[in-house]
C-alpha cells in the first residue's frame, strides 16, 4: 500500500508543538522562587524535580481513545465544545493513515475532582472511582475526540460526523451517510477498534471474486496496523492547582483554532461552584425563549463585568478573574434579570421582536446595564429617554466600531443617568443626512435598514391594496422577508431603465403582503394606486400614512415620477426618525453606513 508507510514511533522532538523534555537546570530560581519555564515548573539547579514537572511519554492512539471511553482521561468542563468540521476530521484520519505527525497532547494528572464532560464524540464516558487520580485533557481535545469518535462510534444517525469509512480502492476517508452494509472495498473506521468485525470483513473479502481482492486486503491490514500502532507524544503535568493550570491552558490554546475570550476566561475562573459557560448559557436559554437567540457570549460577558464594578472593555472583563465564585454567581443572577427586563423593553416599547431586528448587538449590552442599575421600574421620563437613546444610536451608526473609549464613556453615561444625575443618557450622535433614505440600499443584514424597518413597523402599516393590518413581527424576525416589497414595482422600474441600486433604496420599500405584491406585479404606480384608491375610498389616505407615504409622495407616484417620489418619501422618513430620536432641527448631520462592527 503506497500511501501507508510502515509504522515508526516518533520522538517527542519530532512532533510539532511538542514540549521539550524537562531540564530543571535550565530554569534557575529567581529570588529563591522556582520559575515556570516553557510549560514546566522547576526547582533550583540540580534539585529534585517537583511533582508537577511534566512527564513525557509516547502512547498508542487507540489506547488513548480507550482511556477516554473508560473515563481514565477526562475532558474538563472548562474546555470548549468540539468545533471541528468534517474536512478537518477526515484530514486528521488521513494524516494518521499516512504516518504524518499530528502533534502532542497535554494531560493534567491530579486528585482534584472537577466537573467533566459525560459524552465525547457522541459516546458515553464511563464513571471513574472518586479516589483514583484524574487525568484531565488540557490540549488535544479536537484530535482525541476525533480519534475516539471515529474508532468507537456506534450511533444510529447516518449523517453523524462520526459515521466514517475508508475506501480501500480510492484510499480516502469519507462519510457514507448510510447505516446500510457498505461494499467490501469500503471499511467502516469503527471496525479498526473491533478485531472480530475487521477480520470478518477481511474473510469475506478473501471469498470475493474481485481481481484486486488481495491488494485490498493488504491495504486494509496496513490501515488496521497503522491505527493500532500509531503513537503520539503525551506530556502529563503533575498535581497542580486549577489556578496554576489555567494560565498553561490559556497559553497552549492560543494557537490552532483560536479560543474566544469566554473560552479563556472560563478556564481562568472555573471552579466547582461556578462555570462561566453554564452561567452565560442559562442567560442565552432565557433569551432564546424570548426570540433573542443571537445575543453573543461576549455581550453577556461585558455585562457580567459591569455588574462586578468593572467595565465593558476586554481589559475590564479580565478583572472577573479576581472575584470569588460566589460573587460571579451573584453577578450572573443579576445580569440574567437585567437582560430579561431589557428584552421586555425592546419588545414592548420599541417593537424589536427578536435579536435579528436589533440594529446593533451592543445596544442590548448598554440597555441591560441600565436596567441593572434601575432595580425598580424606570420612571416615564426615564423610559422616554431610553427610547430616544435607542433611536439615536440606531440611526446614527454610533455602534459601528464601538471602541474602548466609547465603552468607558457609555458606561459612565449610563451610571449618571441611572443615578438621576442626568435626565438623559449622554450621547454624541449625528443625525443621518436626509438623502440617506433615498441613496442607501435596503439590506436585511444592515443596521440602518433594520432601524428603517422598525420605523415602518412603528406606524402600524396597512396593506396598500386591502387596507388590512400587516403582522410585522414575522418580517422583523427576518423569517418572512417577502413582506418587504417595492412601492414602485421592480419590474416596471427596470422597464424604465432604472438601475438595481436605485430600485432597492430604502425609500422605495414598504410592508406589503405577498398576495398584494403578486396582484401589483409589474403595474406602474399610477395604475395600481388609482385602483386601490377606488377600492378603499376614504380609508386610502390612512393606509398611505401608515406606510409613511405623504400626499406629496402619492402625487409623485400617480405621475409615475420616481425621483420626485423618493425625495418626498425620504423627507417623511427623515422627519419621523428625528421625532423618534428627539433630535432638534439644528443637530449635526452625517453620512451613515449602518454597518455593525465591534472594534474590540
Amino acid at each position: 500500500m503506497a500511501s501507508i508507510r510502515s509504522p515508526r514511533s516518533p520522538t517527542l522532538t519530532e512532533w510539532p508543538g511538542a514540549p521539550r523534555r524537562p531540564c530543571p537546570s535550565h530554569a534557575p530560581p529567581v529570588n529563591g522562587t522556582p520559575r515556570y519555564n516553557g510549560g514546566m515548573t522547576t526547582g533550583t539547579a540540580g534539585s529534585t524535580p517537583h511533582l508537577n514537572d511534566p512527564k513525557p511519554s509516547v502512547d498508542r492512539i487507540d489506547e488513548l481513545a480507550r482511556r477516554i471511553v473508560t473515563g481514565d482521561i477526562l475532558l474538563p468542563k472548562f474546555q470548549r465544545e468540539f468545533v471541528w468540521k468534517s474536512k478537518r476530521v477526515l484530514a486528521l484520519l488521513d494524516s494518521i493513515a499516512k504516518g504524518y505527525p499530528i502533534g502532542s497532547i497535554l494531560l493534567w494528572r491530579t486528585r482534584q475532582e472537577l466537573k467533566s464532560e459525560k459524552k465525547i464524540a457522541d459516546l458515553d464516558v464511563a464513571n471513574q472511582q472518586a479516589e483514583y487520580p484524574f487525568n484531565y485533557l488540557l490540549d488535544g481535545q479536537q484530535r482525541l475526540s476525533t480519534i475516539c469518535g471515529a474508532l468507537f462510534w456506534n450511533g444510529s444517525d447516518p449523517k453523524s460526523l462520526w459515521n466514517i469509512a475508508y475506501d480501500l480502492r480510492a484510499e480516502n476517508f469519507f462519510h457514507p451517510n448510510t447505516l446500510e452494509e457498505l461494499p467490501l472495498y469500503q471499511m467502516r473506521v469503527n471496525k479498526l477498534s473491533n478485531p472480530s468485525g475487521f477480520f470478518g470483513q477481511i474473510a469475506q473479502l478473501a471469498l470475493h471474486a474481485s481481481p484486486d481482492k488481495d491488494e485490498l486486503a493488504a491495504r486494509a491490514k496496513a490501515l488496521f496496523d497503522r491505527f493500532k500502532d500509531y503513537k503520539i507524544a503525551v506530556v502529563t503535568l503533575g498535581d497542580m492547582s486549577i489556578k496554576d493550570v489555567a494560565p498553561i491552558f490559556e497559553r497552549i490554546n492560543s494557537q490552532g483554532v483560536p479560543l474566544t475570550r469566554v473560552d479563556l476566561l472560563r478556564a481562568a475562573t472555573w471552579s466547582k461552584e461556578f462555570d462561566l459557560n453554564e452561567a452565560i448559557g442559562e442567560i442565552q436559554e432565557e433569551l432564546d425563549e424570548k426570540g433573542f437567540r443571537e445575543i453573543e457570549s461576549k455581550s453577556i460577558l461585558r455585562n457580567l463585568s459591569a455588574s462586578q464594578g468593572g467595565g465593558f472593555s476586554i481589559e475590564d472583563v479580565e478583572h472577573l478573574r479576581g472575584h470569588t465564585p460566589q460573587a460571579r454567581l451573584e453577578a450572573a443572577k443579576i445580569t440574567k434579570l437585567a437582560y430579561q427586563r431589557a428584552v421586555d423593553f425592546l419588545v414592548s416599547e420599541l417593537g424589536v421582536v427578536s435579536s435579528y431586528a436589533l440594529p446593533y448587538a451592543n445596544q442590548i449590552t448598554v440597555l441591560a446595564e441600565c436596567f441593572r442599575l434601575l432595580p425598580t421600574s424606570p420612571s416615564p421620563a426615564q423610559y422616554h429617554a431610553m427610547r430616544e437613546w435607542f433611536w439615536q444610536t440606531s440611526f446614527s451608526g454610533y455602534f459601528s466600531g464601538w471602541n474602548t473609549g466609547q465603552m468607558t464613556t457609555d458606561l459612565a453615561s449610563v451610571r449618571a443617568f441611572a443615578s438621576g444625575a442626568k435626565p438623559r443618557i449622554p450621547l454624541v450622535a449625528a443625525r443621518p443626512v436626509e438623502t440617506t433614505w433615498r441613496d442607501r440600499p435596503f439590506r436585511t443584514n444592515n443596521a440602518l435598514s433594520k432601524a428603517f424597518a422598525l420605523v415602518l413597523a412603528a406606524q402600524a402599516p396597512r396593506d396598500l391594496l386591502t387596507g388590512q393590518r400587516i403582522d410585522t413581527s414575522a418580517s422583523l424576525s427576518w423569517i418572512n422577508q417577502k413582506e418587504f416589497h417595492h412601492f414602485f414595482p421592480k419590474k416596471w422600474l427596470k422597464s424604465q431603465d432604472v438601475t438595481s441600486s436605485q430600485i432597492n433604496v430604502m425609500a422605495n420599500i414598504v410592508y406589503l403582503t405577498s398576495a398584494s405584491n403578486k396582484t401589483i406585479s409589474g403595474k406602474k404606480p399610477s395604475q395600481y394606486l388609482r385602483e386601490a384608491e377606488s377600492r378603499l375610498g376614504s380609508e386610502f389616505e390612512a393606509v398611505l400614512q401608515s406606510n409613511l407615504i405623504p400626499p406629496s409622495a402619492f402625487d409623485a407616484a400617480v405621475r409615475d415620477d420616481y425621483e420626485a417620489f423618493l425625495h418626498a418619501r425620504s423627507q417623511a422618513i427623515d422627519e419621523t426618525a428625528a421625532r423618534l430620536a428627539g433630535w432638534p432641527e439644528n443637530v449635526a448631520r452625517a453620512i451613515v453606513d449602518g454597518e455593525d462592527e465591534d472594534s474590540e
